[in-house]
């Protein structure tokens, strides 16, 4: 928990110029991204508590890594370029 608590993950998306996204930022996104840095999440780790991400901006996610731990992640969307 102490490696991962408190991460920032960085997604890139496809947006419009108002900052909502074409599609979403889902728990499968997430996992893919926290892969990438070298941890082993499922998404069925994932907790979205407002369901898929739908606009540019910044999440507080929640990572279920034993049933009695859980680590807290933010996870900022941007636009791609």
């Amino acid at each position: 928990k102490g490696k991962i608590d408190g991460l920032t993950i960085t997604i890139a998306s496809k947006a419009g110029v108002d900052g909502r996204l074409f599609g979403s930022v889902t728990n499968m996104d997430v996992a893919e991204a926290l892969e990438k840095l070298g941890y082993d999440i499922h998404k069925s780790q994932v907790r979205t508590p407002l369901g898929a991400i739908k606009a540019i901006g910044e999440y507080p996610l929640q990572i279920d890594l034993h049933h009695d731990i859980v680590a807290n992640v933010n996870v900022q969307v941007v636009a791609e370029a």
